[in-house]
């Protein structure tokens, strides 16, 4: 079983979503379930099918949760320092091409989110950004084409 690098945050954030699956949306879907089923007829009862497809996806989610946090890696980003950028760095780049300075933070997978900031270490720039330093130039393939960017900083906190 291969490890997954996540940070203290994200792993904390994925036990109080898998607390919060486990102490209310099972109970409530169950709930569900059992008010559903005193309708009668089930073949033809949506609210208990809707319910049923409800508490498969929940089950699925926990059984999701569970695994990424057993098989996590916790990383202290603040215990991390040096020049170049490895996972838990928060990384200044600028694109060669439109001259937009952008600042994320390397992340694992399951933590991602890019709207907060939060670059994945596999997509194509995190993978690209790995093991460079300051002032480097990485190329890189992304969805949208081939682009460059400069790094400005790096720095771990």
């Amino acid at each position: 079983m291969s490890k997954i690098p996540i940070t203290v945050e994200g792993h904390n954030k994925l036990q109080i979503e898998l607390k919060q699956l486990i102490n209310e949306e099972r109970p409530n879907i169950i709930k569900a379930i059992a008010e559903a089923r005193s309708h009668g007829d089930l073949s033809e009862n949506a609210e208990y099918h809707s319910a049923k497809e409800k508490q498969s996806f929940i089950e699925g989610k926990i059984a999701e949760l569970e695994s990424v946090i057993a098989q996590a890696d916790i990383i202290d980003v603040s215990t991390l320092s040096g020049k170049d950028i490895k996972f838990g760095a928060t990384v200044t780049v600028i694109d060669e091409e439109t001259e937009q300075k952008s600042t994320y933070q390397i992340v694992g997978e399951n933590e991602s989110d890019i709207k907060k900031n939060k670059l994945s270490i596999t997509s194509p720039l995190g993978r690209a950004l790995i093991g460079k330093e300051k002032n480097s130039i990485v190329e890189f393939n992304s969805p949208k084409g081939s682009k460059t960017y400069s790094i400005k900083s790096v720095k771990y906190i």
